[in-house]
């Protein structure tokens, strides 16, 4: 009947042990250790996001750049490096690049693209090249040919300049004038007596002899200097002479060698033009080999072999080899690139301090990433490029104008007026590929427009699988994988399970098993320094469990200072007794990689009101938007529930107590709506049960997350005060398919000492939780009055006829004056 109750009943009975931690068999795995174990290739579960690495790697087309997105120790790098390195394989050798002077413009430096395997070979060439011109033209001007022509040359020019003089002199000497040669040029002197004048002689002279003198002289002066202005031209042509005789010897012997090397290159058209352009340089500057060959080495000791082409200025015929692959198997070229700096992407131009201010030249142009993986892949870390200042859109530029152009940041930002190069830019055949988080990845969909266009692929890892048997044994397969790689001991079949026990664990889902294997790979190292230390040959299940321990206890100080604040009672939290208002809600601490739950006493006071609920975080500005709304939803679900016929009266307040930093999550709204029902019944609640859950308008408990550490951080603080057999946690129905609890939490339930109860309705909740039915509305529209809810219900009917009551009472005595009042 539906005015019946059930009286107050003990602790309903909860879950089962075995369905607390769902354990992996170890017979089930087929094996004794995992040395027998074939270690499989690749990694199970990801076969979305290999796909997409597949296909970046193998489209032809441009802009099917990758991003790889999951989370950290997921084995990403590690796919991605293996399906590259296979696709790499595939594609041929990429050309080599290198950067030659531009005789014509020299701060324009010309790229040459080479065969592969050429660019070294080049560079050798030009060396040798340099070596045997500056060996042999200094051989050549020494030699008997041009010796006889050179004097000839001068004979000419000098039988040119002194033929005039000669006759001038002649002239001047019939007019008793001498021509004489000073160190200062030409000067002309009056003869007396055969020799010339002296000055006092020449001052002790009548005028008219005097003036005479003068005026012969002057006329000779201005003879000789019709005769001295023809010495410029004299010289130059002079010079012009030995020019021509250098560059006509220089020419032979520099076509001949020059020669030789476009014979070794002579499939290649843009060699052989640049070969040429040398050619008519080296003649024209032929004299640059014999001021090397005139220099002094600079030591007591002569050099046994001098490198002419290490000599700076024969840096114009130096060869700067960009990027070069030997020749080969083909194979593209994988670079991983850890600093994306603007200068580690597109090369740099350095410069060298020369009598104290910065000059550079085009053999000073260092490559980056770009140049070296031109032509395969590359692969960044997304979060390192961003943070580096114009990588990220130095990169973009490139991979739009399809081209690496060096430019510095200095240089960029206005902040260098050195002297720099303009180098001609190297065409881009590339595929990047970027390694980071989700979130990352949809922040740069949603802010950087050109980011969808330039990287159309992503390839999405996943965090997880499903627990199948088929699946359980390819992570055994991984784990053997991983211990010959690592040179680990080989784990035996209940290590595994063990191993894989704590996968399921990690993944927060006993039907899952994470594919953080990272993680899975740390505990592995260390069992194996523990199997070491115990002299054992294998690792077993007791090395992976102690390892798991260890790896906990490591952070667990505030955990452990948590607990003890409560234990001393410095945290109020009772896990014994009764009380009405008052609830043992529990939240998860994440300090570092630790995660602990960790119970918070809700406490709820009511009051006749206006049908306000207060929640005291909020209004402390210390919920967060979530637990605010979990509030709000409690609100709904008292005036949708109780006193439909009534205005709700109600003034109601909820706080964590001794909660000194802000609260976020809906997890604990069940729980406080668990606190008010108490407070408005008067029904107590018990506070050796503790609560996690979120709750909708219509009463259903909700799943949440974290729910095995919440249920371990209760069962500790219980186990340190006493087990009683009364205690435990209720939790959410759709969360038992998430619980993987420890060992000792599931023995405590297996003896009766603890208890994990699974509730899907408040209903079912409060009836856990106080021992007396929640009860429902009968026929009649009314809930038994001896039920939970007809208990609320009839507290708000209270506050409502109070409320009723007290505002008729107000009216009644409200006393109206003339003129204010209403015509009935």
């Amino acid at each position: 009947m539906a005015g019946k109750t059930r009286k107050k009943s003990a602790l309903p009975a909860g879950l089962s042990f075995k369905r607390l931690r769902a354990e992996c068999d170890p017979e089930t795995l087929g094996f004794d250790t995992t040395a027998s174990l074939k270690p499989a290739r690749g990694l199970a579960g990801q076969d979305r996001a290999i796909d997409a690495i597949k296909l970046s790697a193998n489209i032809d087309h441009k802009d099917f750049n990758l991003y790889v997105l999951g989370r950290e120790g997921t084995g990403r790098h590690t796919a991605v490096a293996r399906l590259l390195t296979e696709a790499a394989a595939t594609r041929p050798l990429p050309s080599d690049w290198v950067y030659v002077n531009n005789f014509d413009a020299p701060h324009k430096p010309h790229a040459m693209q080479l065969a592969p395997g050429t660019a070294a070979a080049l560079k050798l060439a030009m060396q040798h090249l340099v070596d045997d011109l500056a060996n042999d033209i200094p051989a050549l001007f020494e030699s008997e040919d041009y010796q006889t022509q050179r004097r000839a040359i001068e004979d000419e020019f000098g039988q040119k300049h002194e033929e005039p003089i000669a006759e001038f002199s002649e002239q001047a000497h019939a007019q008793n004038v001498a021509l004489l040669r000073t160190p200062m040029g030409f000067m002309l002197s009056a003869v007396v007596d055969g020799k010339p004048i002296k000055p006092e002689v020449y001052e002790a002279l009548p005028p008219e002899q005097r003036n005479e003198i003068d005026e012969k002289i002057e006329k000779l002066q201005e003879q000789l200097a019709d005769i001295l202005k023809h010495g410029p031209q004299l010289e130059k042509e002079h010079r012009q002479r030995i020019e021509e005789l250098h560059a006509a010897l220089a020419e032979q012997i520099v076509s001949i060698r020059i020669k030789e090397v476009q014979t070794q290159f002579k499939n290649a058209e843009n060699i052989l033009a640049y070969l040429e352009k040398t050619r008519l340089d080296m003649v024209s500057n032929a004299e640059l080999f014999l001021m090397s060959a005139t220099k002094p080495n600079g030591g007591p000791f002569p050099e046994v072999i001098h490198k002419h082409h290490q000599d700076p200025r024969f840096d114009r015929y130096a060869v700067n080899i960009m990027v070069s692959h030997e020749a080969g198997p083909p194979a593209a070229p994988v670079v991983t690139e850890d600093l994306p700096s603007v200068s580690h992407l597109t090369g740099r131009i350095e410069h060298i301090s020369e009598m104290g201010t910065l000059s550079t030249n085009f053999t000073l142009i260092k490559p980056g990433a770009l140049h070296r993986a031109n032509g395969g892949y590359l692969v960044i870390d997304a979060n390192r490029i961003l943070v580096e200042p114009y990588a990220w859109d130095t990169l973009k530029r490139c991979l739009q104008s399809q081209s690496i152009s060096i430019t510095s940041l200095a240089e960029r930002l206005s902040l260098s007026s050195t002297v720099t190069l303009e180098p001609d830019p190297i065409p881009l055949d590339i595929r990047i590929i970027l390694v980071g988080g989700r979130r990352l990845h949809m922040l740069l969909l949603h802010l950087d427009p050109e980011f969808g266009k330039l990287f159309k692929l992503e390839a999405d890892f996943e965090d997880d699988l499903p627990r199948t048997a088929k699946n359980t044994r390819a992570m055994a397969r991984l784990v053997a994988g991983y211990a010959a790689k690592e040179n680990l001991k080989p784990l035996t079949a209940a290590a595994v399970a063990a191993l894989l026990d704590h996968a399921v664990r990690l993944a927060d889902d006993s039907t899952k098993l994470t594919l953080e294997l990272s993680k899975l790979t740390d505990v592995m190292r260390e069992a194996d320094f523990y199997a070491t230390g115990q002299k054992q040959d294998l690792i077993s299940a007791d090395d992976i469990d102690h390892a798991i321990r260890q790896s906990v206890l490591r952070g667990s100080r505030i955990k452990e200072r948590m607990q003890e604040a409560v234990t001393r009672k410095t945290i109020l939290i009772d896990v014994k007794g009764q009380s009405v208002g008052q609830i043992n809600g529990l939240s998860v601490f994440a300090i570092g990689r630790n995660h602990f739950g960790r119970p918070s006493r809700i406490t709820a006071r009511v009051r006749m009101g206006t049908g306000k609920l207060v929640d005291i975080e909020r209004e402390v500005e210390l919920g967060g938007p979530l637990h605010s709304k979990g509030v709000l939803i409690l609100g709904s679900y008292l005036a949708s529930h109780y006193a439909l016929d009534v205005p709700i009266s109600l003034h109601a307040s909820l706080v964590f107590e001794q909660s000194y930093g802000g609260i976020d999550g809906d997890s604990a709204s069940s729980a406080e709506l668990y606190a008010l029902l108490s407070a408005l019944s008067g029904v107590p609640i018990r506070q050796g049960v503790a609560v996690t859950g979120s709750v909708n308008q219509n009463g259903d408990v909700q799943a949440i997350g974290g729910v095995n550490e919440k249920i371990e951080g209760f069962f500790d603080i219980c186990m340190a005060q006493g087990l009683t057999g009364e205690q435990g946690v209720l939790i959410p129905a759709s969360n038992i398919d998430h619980l993987m609890l420890r060992s000792d939490v599931v023995e405590a339930a297996k003896n009766g000492d603890f208890n994990v109860i699974p509730v899907k309705t408040i209903d079912q909740g409060i009836e856990a939780l106080t021992g007396v039915t929640a009860g429902r509305r009968g026929r009649n529209g009314q809930f038994p009055k001896s039920s939970i809810n007809g208990k609320v219900e009839a507290q708000l009917h209270a506050f409502a006829e109070t409320r009723r009551k007290f505002a008729d009472h107000n009216n009644d005595g409200l006393d109206i004056g003339p003129g204010n009042g209403t015509d009935q």
